[in-house]
Protein backbone atom coordinates (compact mmCIF):
# COMPACT_ATOMS: atom_id res chain seq x y z
CA UNK A 1 0.00 0.00 0.00
CA UNK A 2 1.38 3.38 -1.02
CA UNK A 3 1.93 6.14 1.53
CA UNK A 4 -0.65 8.42 -0.09
CA UNK A 5 -3.26 5.67 0.29
CA UNK A 6 -2.32 5.15 3.93
CA UNK A 7 -2.55 8.87 4.64
CA UNK A 8 -5.88 9.11 2.83
CA UNK A 9 -7.28 6.17 4.81
CA UNK A 10 -6.06 7.59 8.11
CA UNK A 11 -7.56 11.01 7.38
CA UNK A 12 -10.82 9.31 6.37
CA UNK A 13 -10.90 7.21 9.54
CA UNK A 14 -10.19 10.21 11.78
CA UNK A 15 -12.80 12.44 10.11
CA UNK A 16 -15.36 9.63 10.05
CA UNK A 17 -14.78 8.80 13.72
CA UNK A 18 -15.16 12.45 14.68
CA UNK A 19 -18.32 12.75 12.59
CA UNK A 20 -19.83 9.58 14.12
CA UNK A 21 -19.06 10.85 17.61
CA UNK A 22 -20.67 14.18 16.71
CA UNK A 23 -23.75 12.46 15.26
CA UNK A 24 -24.10 10.13 18.25
CA UNK A 25 -23.76 12.94 20.76
CA UNK A 26 -26.21 15.07 18.77
CA UNK A 27 -28.79 12.28 18.73
CA UNK A 28 -28.34 11.39 22.41
CA UNK A 29 -28.58 15.00 23.52
CA UNK A 30 -31.60 15.62 21.28
CA UNK A 31 -33.32 12.55 22.76
CA UNK A 32 -32.72 13.73 26.32
CA UNK A 33 -33.90 17.24 25.47
CA UNK A 34 -37.07 15.81 23.90
CA UNK A 35 -37.81 13.71 26.99
CA UNK A 36 -37.18 16.61 29.35
CA UNK A 37 -39.36 18.98 27.35
CA UNK A 38 -42.15 16.40 27.12
CA UNK A 39 -42.06 15.81 30.88
CA UNK A 40 -42.46 19.55 31.37
CA UNK A 41 -45.38 19.53 28.96
CA UNK A 42 -46.93 16.57 30.76
CA UNK A 43 -46.65 18.31 34.10
CA UNK A 44 -48.23 21.45 32.72
CA UNK A 45 -50.99 19.34 31.22
CA UNK A 46 -51.54 17.56 34.53
CA UNK A 47 -51.68 20.84 36.46
CA UNK A 48 -54.04 22.27 33.85
CA UNK A 49 -56.33 19.24 34.16
CA UNK A 50 -56.24 19.45 37.92
CA UNK A 51 -57.22 23.12 37.85
CA UNK A 52 -60.07 22.37 35.46
CA UNK A 53 -61.24 19.51 37.63
CA UNK A 54 -61.15 21.30 40.97
CA UNK A 55 -62.16 24.79 39.87
CA UNK A 56 -64.45 24.28 36.93
CA UNK A 57 -65.59 20.73 37.76
CA UNK A 58 -65.06 19.83 34.10
CA UNK A 59 -66.04 16.39 32.88
CA UNK A 60 -63.96 13.97 30.75
CA UNK A 61 -65.67 15.01 27.59
CA UNK A 62 -64.62 18.62 28.10
CA UNK A 63 -60.93 17.86 28.50
CA UNK A 64 -58.28 17.04 25.84
CA UNK A 65 -57.31 13.40 25.58
CA UNK A 66 -54.17 13.11 27.73
CA UNK A 67 -54.07 10.32 30.30
CA UNK A 68 -54.37 11.93 33.72
CA UNK A 69 -55.05 10.44 37.17
CA UNK A 70 -55.88 12.50 40.29
CA UNK A 71 -55.61 10.89 43.74
CA UNK A 72 -56.45 12.34 47.15
CA UNK A 73 -54.22 12.06 50.23
CA UNK A 74 -55.70 8.67 51.05
CA UNK A 75 -54.86 7.42 47.56
CA UNK A 76 -58.48 7.47 46.47
CA UNK A 77 -58.89 7.91 42.72
CA UNK A 78 -60.79 11.14 42.13
CA UNK A 79 -60.38 11.45 38.38
CA UNK A 80 -59.09 9.28 35.55
CA UNK A 81 -58.80 9.73 31.82
CA UNK A 82 -57.03 6.58 30.76
CA UNK A 83 -58.55 5.42 27.51
CA UNK A 84 -55.12 5.07 25.89
CA UNK A 85 -53.52 3.19 28.81
CA UNK A 86 -54.52 0.73 31.51
CA UNK A 87 -57.50 1.93 33.56
CA UNK A 88 -56.33 0.09 36.64
CA UNK A 89 -55.38 2.25 39.64
CA UNK A 90 -51.67 2.72 40.28
CA UNK A 91 -49.93 0.69 42.98
CA UNK A 92 -49.65 2.01 46.52
CA UNK A 93 -45.84 1.77 46.30
CA UNK A 94 -45.83 4.12 43.29
CA UNK A 95 -48.16 6.58 45.02
CA UNK A 96 -45.96 6.45 48.14
CA UNK A 97 -42.90 7.23 46.00
CA UNK A 98 -44.63 10.26 44.49
CA UNK A 99 -45.90 11.55 47.85
CA UNK A 100 -42.62 11.06 49.71
CA UNK A 101 -40.30 12.11 46.84
CA UNK A 102 -39.32 15.75 46.93
CA UNK A 103 -38.87 15.88 43.17
CA UNK A 104 -41.21 14.89 40.36
CA UNK A 105 -41.24 11.15 39.60
CA UNK A 106 -40.53 10.46 35.92
CA UNK A 107 -41.13 7.05 34.35
CA UNK A 108 -40.96 5.42 30.93
CA UNK A 109 -43.79 2.89 30.41
CA UNK A 110 -43.16 1.32 27.03
CA UNK A 111 -43.62 4.04 24.44
CA UNK A 112 -45.39 6.27 26.98
CA UNK A 113 -43.78 8.82 29.28
CA UNK A 114 -45.27 9.30 32.76
CA UNK A 115 -44.76 12.00 35.37
CA UNK A 116 -46.10 12.05 38.93
CA UNK A 117 -46.13 15.09 41.22
CA UNK A 118 -47.91 16.69 44.18
CA UNK A 119 -50.59 19.32 43.47
CA UNK A 120 -51.84 21.60 46.29
CA UNK A 121 -55.36 22.96 46.25
CA UNK A 122 -57.18 24.66 49.18
CA UNK A 123 -54.62 23.38 51.70
CA UNK A 124 -54.99 19.81 50.47
CA UNK A 125 -52.35 17.83 48.59
CA UNK A 126 -53.30 15.69 45.64
CA UNK A 127 -51.26 13.21 43.63
CA UNK A 128 -51.34 13.92 39.92
CA UNK A 129 -50.10 11.30 37.37
CA UNK A 130 -49.95 12.28 33.72
CA UNK A 131 -49.02 9.92 30.87
CA UNK A 132 -48.91 10.30 27.08
CA UNK A 133 -47.12 9.26 23.94
CA UNK A 134 -45.01 12.00 22.29
CA UNK A 135 -45.93 11.19 18.70
CA UNK A 136 -44.70 14.53 17.42
CA UNK A 137 -41.38 14.29 19.26
CA UNK A 138 -40.74 10.71 18.11
CA UNK A 139 -41.55 11.66 14.53
CA UNK A 140 -39.19 14.57 14.88
CA UNK A 141 -36.44 12.27 16.23
CA UNK A 142 -37.01 9.79 13.38
CA UNK A 143 -36.50 12.56 10.86
CA UNK A 144 -33.41 13.72 12.78
CA UNK A 145 -31.99 10.17 12.66
CA UNK A 146 -32.50 10.02 8.89
CA UNK A 147 -30.91 13.43 8.44
CA UNK A 148 -27.92 12.45 10.59
CA UNK A 149 -27.51 9.19 8.66
CA UNK A 150 -27.49 11.06 5.36
CA UNK A 151 -25.07 13.60 6.84
CA UNK A 152 -22.77 10.76 7.97
CA UNK A 153 -22.71 9.17 4.51
CA UNK A 154 -22.03 12.52 2.83
CA UNK A 155 -19.31 13.25 5.40
CA UNK A 156 -17.74 9.83 4.81
CA UNK A 157 -17.56 10.37 1.05
CA UNK A 158 -16.26 13.90 1.55
CA UNK A 159 -13.62 12.62 3.99
CA UNK A 160 -12.44 10.03 1.46
CA UNK A 161 -12.17 12.61 -1.30
CA UNK A 162 -10.55 15.19 0.98
CA UNK A 163 -8.12 12.65 2.42
CA UNK A 164 -7.00 11.49 -1.01
CA UNK A 165 -6.63 15.05 -2.24
CA UNK A 166 -4.61 16.12 0.81
CA UNK A 167 -2.40 13.03 0.69
CA UNK A 168 -1.76 13.53 -3.00
CA UNK A 169 -0.93 17.23 -2.60
CA UNK A 170 1.27 16.65 0.46
CA UNK A 171 3.23 13.82 -1.18
CA UNK A 172 3.49 15.49 -4.58
CA UNK A 173 7.15 16.53 -3.92
CA UNK A 174 7.94 12.90 -3.06
CA UNK A 175 6.57 11.78 -6.42
CA UNK A 176 8.70 14.41 -8.15
CA UNK A 177 11.79 13.32 -6.21
CA UNK A 178 11.09 9.68 -7.07
CA UNK A 179 10.72 10.46 -10.79
CA UNK A 180 13.94 12.49 -10.85
CA UNK A 181 15.82 9.80 -8.93
CA UNK A 182 14.87 7.27 -11.62
CA UNK A 183 16.73 9.41 -14.17
CA UNK A 184 20.00 9.28 -12.18
CA UNK A 185 22.17 6.36 -13.19
CA UNK A 186 25.86 5.46 -13.07
CA UNK A 187 26.33 7.30 -16.36
CA UNK A 188 24.98 10.67 -15.13
CA UNK A 189 25.84 10.89 -11.45
CA UNK A 190 26.37 14.63 -11.90
CA UNK A 191 22.58 15.20 -11.85
CA UNK A 192 21.11 16.62 -8.64
CA UNK A 193 17.69 17.26 -7.11
CA UNK A 194 17.18 21.03 -7.23
CA UNK A 195 14.33 23.47 -6.68
CA UNK A 196 13.27 22.34 -3.20
CA UNK A 197 12.77 24.41 -0.08
CA UNK A 198 15.53 23.33 2.29
CA UNK A 199 13.51 24.46 5.33
CA UNK A 200 10.92 21.66 5.00
CA UNK A 201 11.21 17.88 5.23
CA UNK A 202 11.23 17.29 1.48
CA UNK A 203 14.00 19.84 1.03
CA UNK A 204 16.01 18.04 3.72
CA UNK A 205 15.34 14.74 1.93
CA UNK A 206 16.52 16.17 -1.37
CA UNK A 207 19.58 17.70 0.32
CA UNK A 208 20.49 14.40 1.98
CA UNK A 209 20.10 12.57 -1.31
CA UNK A 210 22.30 15.13 -3.06
CA UNK A 211 24.98 14.68 -0.40
CA UNK A 212 24.77 10.91 -0.88
CA UNK A 213 25.16 11.46 -4.63
CA UNK A 214 28.23 13.63 -3.98
CA UNK A 215 29.81 10.81 -2.01
CA UNK A 216 28.86 8.18 -4.60
CA UNK A 217 30.12 10.33 -7.48
CA UNK A 218 33.39 10.97 -5.65
CA UNK A 219 33.72 7.24 -4.98
CA UNK A 220 33.09 6.42 -8.64
CA UNK A 221 35.65 8.99 -9.78
CA UNK A 222 38.13 7.76 -7.20
CA UNK A 223 37.58 4.20 -8.31
CA UNK A 224 38.08 5.12 -11.97
CA UNK A 225 41.25 7.03 -11.11
CA UNK A 226 42.43 4.18 -8.90
CA UNK A 227 41.97 1.58 -11.64
CA UNK A 228 43.61 3.86 -14.19
CA UNK A 229 46.62 4.60 -11.97
CA UNK A 230 47.04 1.00 -10.85
CA UNK A 231 46.93 -0.18 -14.45
CA UNK A 232 49.54 2.39 -15.43
CA UNK A 233 51.82 1.68 -12.48
CA UNK A 234 51.70 -2.07 -13.08
CA UNK A 235 51.85 -1.92 -16.85
CA UNK A 236 55.13 -0.02 -17.04
CA UNK A 237 57.39 -2.32 -14.95
CA UNK A 238 55.71 -5.46 -16.29
CA UNK A 239 56.17 -4.27 -19.87
CA UNK A 240 59.83 -3.55 -19.17
CA UNK A 241 60.21 -6.94 -17.50
CA UNK A 242 58.67 -8.78 -20.45
CA UNK A 243 60.72 -6.71 -22.91
CA UNK A 244 63.99 -7.61 -21.21
CA UNK A 245 63.07 -11.29 -21.12
CA UNK A 246 62.02 -11.29 -24.78
CA UNK A 247 65.23 -9.48 -25.71
CA UNK A 248 67.29 -12.07 -23.88
CA UNK A 249 65.50 -14.87 -25.71
CA UNK A 250 66.08 -13.47 -29.21
CA UNK A 251 69.53 -15.07 -29.40
CA UNK A 252 72.06 -16.80 -27.25
CA UNK A 253 73.70 -14.58 -24.69
CA UNK A 254 76.81 -14.74 -22.60
CA UNK A 255 76.62 -15.68 -18.95
CA UNK A 256 77.20 -12.06 -17.92
CA UNK A 257 74.40 -10.83 -20.21
CA UNK A 258 71.94 -13.38 -18.77
CA UNK A 259 73.03 -12.41 -15.29
CA UNK A 260 72.41 -8.72 -16.05
CA UNK A 261 68.96 -9.56 -17.46
CA UNK A 262 68.10 -11.38 -14.22
CA UNK A 263 69.33 -8.44 -12.16
CA UNK A 264 67.20 -6.00 -14.16
CA UNK A 265 64.22 -8.35 -13.96
CA UNK A 266 64.66 -8.61 -10.20
CA UNK A 267 64.68 -4.82 -9.88
CA UNK A 268 61.51 -4.47 -11.95
CA UNK A 269 59.83 -7.25 -9.95
CA UNK A 270 60.87 -5.53 -6.72
CA UNK A 271 59.17 -2.31 -7.91
CA UNK A 272 55.96 -4.24 -8.55
CA UNK A 273 56.15 -5.83 -5.10
CA UNK A 274 56.69 -2.45 -3.44
CA UNK A 275 53.74 -1.04 -5.34
CA UNK A 276 51.47 -3.97 -4.41
CA UNK A 277 52.51 -3.77 -0.76
CA UNK A 278 51.65 -0.08 -0.81
CA UNK A 279 48.22 -0.88 -2.22
CA UNK A 280 47.67 -3.49 0.50
CA UNK A 281 48.68 -1.06 3.24
CA UNK A 282 46.43 1.61 1.74
CA UNK A 283 43.54 -0.84 1.73
CA UNK A 284 44.16 -1.77 5.37
CA UNK A 285 44.20 1.89 6.36
CA UNK A 286 40.83 2.32 4.66
CA UNK A 287 39.10 -0.25 6.88
CA UNK A 288 36.45 0.73 9.38
CA UNK A 289 38.02 1.63 12.73
CA UNK A 290 35.86 -0.95 14.51
CA UNK A 291 37.42 -3.69 12.35
CA UNK A 292 41.04 -2.70 13.07
CA UNK A 293 42.79 -4.06 16.13
CA UNK A 294 43.74 -1.25 18.52
CA UNK A 295 45.93 -1.52 21.62
CA UNK A 296 48.11 0.64 23.86
CA UNK A 297 51.39 1.25 22.02
CA UNK A 298 54.53 3.33 22.62
CA UNK A 299 55.16 5.84 19.85
CA UNK A 300 58.93 6.01 20.52
CA UNK A 301 59.30 2.25 20.09
CA UNK A 302 57.31 2.34 16.85
CA UNK A 303 59.62 5.13 15.58
CA UNK A 304 62.68 2.99 16.34
CA UNK A 305 61.14 0.02 14.50
CA UNK A 306 60.25 2.22 11.50
CA UNK A 307 63.81 3.62 11.41
CA UNK A 308 65.25 0.12 11.42
CA UNK A 309 62.83 -0.94 8.66
CA UNK A 310 63.85 1.97 6.39
CA UNK A 311 67.59 1.62 6.99
CA UNK A 312 67.43 -2.13 6.37
CA UNK A 313 66.36 -1.59 2.76
CA UNK A 314 68.33 1.62 2.17
CA UNK A 315 71.86 1.53 3.55
CA UNK A 316 72.67 5.04 2.25
CA UNK A 317 69.86 6.71 4.24
CA UNK A 318 70.46 8.55 7.53
CA UNK A 319 67.65 8.96 10.10
CA UNK A 320 68.18 11.02 13.27
CA UNK A 321 65.74 10.63 16.18
CA UNK A 322 65.62 13.53 18.64
CA UNK A 323 63.62 13.02 21.86
CA UNK A 324 62.51 15.91 24.05
CA UNK A 325 64.26 15.65 27.40
CA UNK A 326 61.18 17.05 29.19
CA UNK A 327 59.26 13.79 28.64
CA UNK A 328 59.47 12.12 32.06
CA UNK A 329 56.69 9.54 32.13
CA UNK A 330 56.15 6.63 29.77
CA UNK A 331 52.43 7.46 29.62
CA UNK A 332 53.28 10.64 27.72
CA UNK A 333 54.51 8.49 24.83
CA UNK A 334 51.66 5.95 24.69
CA UNK A 335 48.46 6.05 22.64
CA UNK A 336 45.77 3.61 21.56
CA UNK A 337 46.52 2.56 18.00
CA UNK A 338 47.53 -0.08 15.50
CA UNK A 339 51.26 -0.72 15.64
CA UNK A 340 51.60 -2.05 12.08
CA UNK A 341 49.83 0.90 10.41
CA UNK A 342 51.68 3.51 12.48
CA UNK A 343 55.02 1.89 11.67
CA UNK A 344 54.17 1.95 7.93
CA UNK A 345 53.14 5.63 8.15
CA UNK A 346 56.28 6.70 10.03
CA UNK A 347 58.50 4.67 7.68
CA UNK A 348 56.92 6.35 4.63
CA UNK A 349 57.59 9.82 6.06
CA UNK A 350 61.20 8.92 6.90
CA UNK A 351 61.75 7.44 3.46
CA UNK A 352 60.11 10.45 1.82
CA UNK A 353 62.50 12.82 3.64
CA UNK A 354 65.56 10.84 2.65
CA UNK A 355 64.46 10.22 -0.93
CA UNK A 356 64.03 13.90 -1.79
CA UNK A 357 67.15 15.20 -0.02
CA UNK A 358 70.66 15.41 -1.40
CA UNK A 359 72.10 14.30 1.94
CA UNK A 360 69.55 11.41 2.25
CA UNK A 361 68.75 12.49 5.83
CA UNK A 362 65.52 12.60 7.84
CA UNK A 363 65.37 14.35 11.20
CA UNK A 364 62.57 13.14 13.49
CA UNK A 365 61.68 15.11 16.64
CA UNK A 366 59.24 13.83 19.25
CA UNK A 367 57.74 16.04 21.96
CA UNK A 368 54.73 15.95 24.28
CA UNK A 369 52.42 18.90 24.96
CA UNK A 370 48.98 19.12 26.60
CA UNK A 371 48.57 15.32 26.55
CA UNK A 372 49.39 15.27 22.83
CA UNK A 373 52.35 13.60 21.15
CA UNK A 374 53.90 15.81 18.48
CA UNK A 375 56.12 14.33 15.78
CA UNK A 376 58.11 16.31 13.19
CA UNK A 377 59.71 14.67 10.15
CA UNK A 378 62.05 17.18 8.49
CA UNK A 379 64.51 17.24 5.61
CA UNK A 380 66.65 19.80 3.82
CA UNK A 381 65.70 18.64 0.35
CA UNK A 382 64.15 20.11 -2.79
CA UNK A 383 60.89 21.18 -1.11
CA UNK A 384 57.35 21.21 -2.50
CA UNK A 385 55.72 24.06 -4.49
CA UNK A 386 52.84 25.69 -2.62
CA UNK A 387 50.43 24.93 -5.47
CA UNK A 388 50.98 21.18 -5.01
CA UNK A 389 50.61 20.96 -1.22
CA UNK A 390 46.80 20.60 -1.28
CA UNK A 391 47.06 17.59 -3.62
CA UNK A 392 49.94 15.89 -1.89
CA UNK A 393 47.83 13.42 0.12
CA UNK A 394 45.73 12.36 -2.91
CA UNK A 395 46.37 8.72 -3.93
CA UNK A 396 48.67 8.36 -6.97
CA UNK A 397 49.36 12.09 -7.17
CA UNK A 398 52.87 12.89 -8.34
CA UNK A 399 54.11 16.45 -8.22
CA UNK A 400 56.90 18.20 -10.09
CA UNK A 401 59.47 16.30 -8.00
CA UNK A 402 58.63 13.00 -9.74
CA UNK A 403 61.76 13.38 -11.88
CA UNK A 404 63.94 13.67 -8.79
CA UNK A 405 63.12 10.24 -7.38
CA UNK A 406 60.95 7.26 -8.26
CA UNK A 407 57.58 6.79 -6.56
CA UNK A 408 53.99 5.77 -7.11
CA UNK A 409 52.01 8.38 -5.14
CA UNK A 410 50.74 5.95 -2.49
CA UNK A 411 52.98 6.69 0.49
CA UNK A 412 51.62 10.06 1.63
CA UNK A 413 48.01 9.00 0.94
CA UNK A 414 48.65 6.02 3.23
CA UNK A 415 50.13 8.31 5.91
CA UNK A 416 47.09 10.63 5.78
CA UNK A 417 44.61 7.77 6.18
CA UNK A 418 46.53 6.17 9.04
CA UNK A 419 46.77 9.44 11.00
CA UNK A 420 43.07 10.18 10.36
CA UNK A 421 42.20 6.67 11.49
CA UNK A 422 43.99 7.37 14.78
CA UNK A 423 42.06 10.66 15.25
CA UNK A 424 45.26 12.63 14.66
CA UNK A 425 46.21 15.58 12.48
CA UNK A 426 48.97 15.95 9.91
CA UNK A 427 50.19 19.20 8.37
CA UNK A 428 53.24 20.18 6.38
CA UNK A 429 55.32 23.23 5.68
CA UNK A 430 57.71 23.40 2.76
CA UNK A 431 59.99 25.86 1.04
CA UNK A 432 61.30 25.06 -2.42
CA UNK A 433 65.05 24.50 -2.26
CA UNK A 434 65.15 24.50 1.56
CA UNK A 435 63.21 21.47 2.71
CA UNK A 436 59.94 20.04 4.03
CA UNK A 437 58.59 19.33 7.50
CA UNK A 438 55.63 17.02 8.25
CA UNK A 439 53.98 17.64 11.64
CA UNK A 440 51.78 14.99 13.29
CA UNK A 441 49.66 15.37 16.44
CA UNK A 442 48.41 12.24 18.21
CA UNK A 443 46.48 11.96 21.46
Amino acid sequence: MKIRTKIALRITVVITALMLIFVALNYIISTQVRKTEFYVDLKKEGMSRANLYFKAKASNEEMDKVDVWIYDENYGLLYSDAENTSAKPHSRELLDDIRLKKEDLKLNDGKYQTIGFIFSYQKNNYIIITSAYDSYGHAKMSKLAIYLLILSLVSLLSACALGYFLAKSVLKPVAKISNKMKDITANNLHLRLIGYNESDEFGELAGSFNKALDIIEASFESQKMFVSNVSHELQTPLAILIGEIDLALLKDRTLEEYKQTLINSRQDTHKVIIFLNGLLDLAKASYDESKISMSIVRVDEILLDARELVLKGNKEYNIELIFNLEINEDSELTIKGNEYLLRMAFANLMENNCKYSENKTSTVKITSKSKKIILQFSDTGIGIPESEIDHLFTPFYRGSNKNFAQGNGIGLALVKRVITLHKGEITLTSVVGEGTTFRIELS
